[in-house]
């Protein structure tokens, strides 16, 4: 694992250190994913041609987590729960 330090540029530009940017040419698309403290950076062209429904399914799953550490979640037997499935 390689680790190298950078600071963010008063335009929000963040420059990836030399040593850090071999096998990424100009041009080439980057995926930034954000968690609570973390910041993770991928070549698009390495992930899946589902990114996008994959990030939205993962945010929209976030949200439903929020909603029941919130309290506002619901609870139901897997038989209610199938027949609700069913109606989708």
């Amino acid at each position: 694992m390689d680790i190298a330090i950078t600071k963010m540029s008063s335009k929000g530009q963040v420059v990836i250190p030399s040593e850090m940017r071999a096998d990424i040419e100009e041009g080439d698309k980057l995926i930034i994913i954000k968690t609570d403290h973390q910041f993770v950076m991928k070549k698009a062209e390495y992930l899946e041609e589902n990114l996008k429904e994959d990030l939205e399914f993962a945010r929209r799953t976030e949200e439903a987590w929020k909603r029941i550490e919130a309290g506002e979640g619901i609870s139901m037997t897997s038989d209610n729960f199938l027949k609700e499935m069913d109606k989708w």
